[in-house]
């Protein structure tokens, strides 16, 4: 029974250690495809790479969107008519794996103007993204995003 059960645990600790560099480019390649979507007001990506079901929620600085629909349909592409630009990087992203479930944390930095009154505006912050294992691809369960007016740290001298 010992030597089954420290045969399953090796098995099992492998298996991850394998899968890994494949499941980590696979979720580097969709949080660059959101990246996109984001910055082009294009729901595509989303409606590719997330999982849509009921409960679902995407939370960015304090406000959310319930479902996929909500947040592409009245967040994602009406920015695209409402900003003149955008541009987000996600930077110093770290992933973590447990079996069937991934998160990965980035470093936020979002940049744009609204067209309507000319607003410049520059953040910087911390995103999640909450990913589950379905059907042999990764699809994203949840996002959390929450940022603030970029404040360049101060060197001393």
């Amino acid at each position: 029974m010992r030597i089954l059960i420290c045969a399953a645990l090796i098995a099992i600790g492998s298996t991850s250690v394998f899968a890994s560099a494949d499941d980590k480019k696979a979720i580097k390649e969709i949080i660059a495809a959101i990246e996109y979507g984001w910055e082009n007001g294009d729901g595509a990506p989303f409606r590719k790479h997330f999982l849509d079901f009921e409960g679902a929620r995407y939370v960015e600085s304090g406000g959310q969107n319930e479902g996929l629909d909500d947040l592409v349909t009245n967040h994602v592409e009406p920015e695209k008519d409402a900003l003149e630009y955008l541009h987000l990087d996600f930077s110093d992203i770290e992933i973590h794996f447990e079996g069937g479930f991934a998160w990965a944390i980035a470093d936020t930095r979002v940049k744009g103007k609204v067209r309507k009154n000319g607003r410049e505006f520059d953040k910087a912050g911390r995103q999640t993204f909450l990913f589950r294992l379905v059907e042999g691809e990764w699809k994203v369960v949840h996002t959390h995003s929450s940022s603030r007016d970029y404040r360049p740290k101060k060197h001393e001298h």
